[in-house]
């Protein structure tokens, strides 16, 4: 009984001493191109496949390997690798793409939030109440499906897609940080719930 409790109290871990890095690494690539779209005034396509491109780029070898390296779950850590590739991919060819114009910028991006957002999503649900991360990772990925039908409702726009992108990036930089940090100052890495105690007859 003792180890069944152990093995399901293991189930879906991470490394609590470890992982809070990933949000705050994740935080400290966003906040680039969140200045660079804020703080310049050419929204224009080409500004965003760049800085969109940069950010997917980066943010998905990061999440990639962070990931791996923090998380024992075994579908915890192939649901984060795949939506790192799935960064990198449409980082590279956004960057390769540049000056692919207005409809390849929001198609991409698009895509990329569409998907990446709903992987995230279903990690959260699925721990969710057992690991402290879950709802990290259910608002992060929410965050990002929002995006995704930002930009497939509203009419194209360049100053306002791109816009849009800077702030979904602003938004998600700050609540990663207060994620991370979040986390670092949990007493404990381990699931909310614990595990069932033992009745008297099981102890006998």
């Amino acid at each position: 009984m003792a180890n069944a409790q152990a093995a399901s109290a293991n189930d879906g871990r991470y490394r609590g001493d470890l992982y809070w890095t990933v949000p705050l690494a994740r935080a400290a690539i966003a906040v680039v191109p969140a200045a660079v779209i804020t703080f310049n005034r050419d929204h224009s396509a080409v500004l965003g496949l760049m800085t969109f491109g940069a950010f997917a780029l980066a943010s998905g070898i990061l999440l990639a390997v962070l990931s791996w390296l923090t998380l024992v779950d075994g579908r915890a850590r192939r649901l984060f690798l795949v939506q790192g590739i799935v960064g990198i991919l449409a980082g590279g060819l956004a960057l390769a793409f540049h000056a692919g114009g207005l409809g390849f910028f929001l198609y991409l991006v698009s895509v990329w939030a569409a998907v990446t957002g709903f992987l995230e999503l279903y990690s959260g649900s699925r721990v969710r109440g057992r690991l402290l991360v879950a709802k990290d990772w259910m608002v992060a990925g929410a965050l990002t499906a929002a995006l995704a039908l930002l930009f497939l409702l509203l009419p194209p726009n360049a100053v306002v897609s791109v816009g849009l992108l800077g702030a979904y990036l602003v938004v998600l930089c700050m609540y990663l940080v207060i994620a991370g940090l979040s986390l670092k100052w949990a007493k404990t890495d381990a699931p909310v719930s614990v595990a069932p105690v033992a009745n008297d007859s099981d102890s006998q």
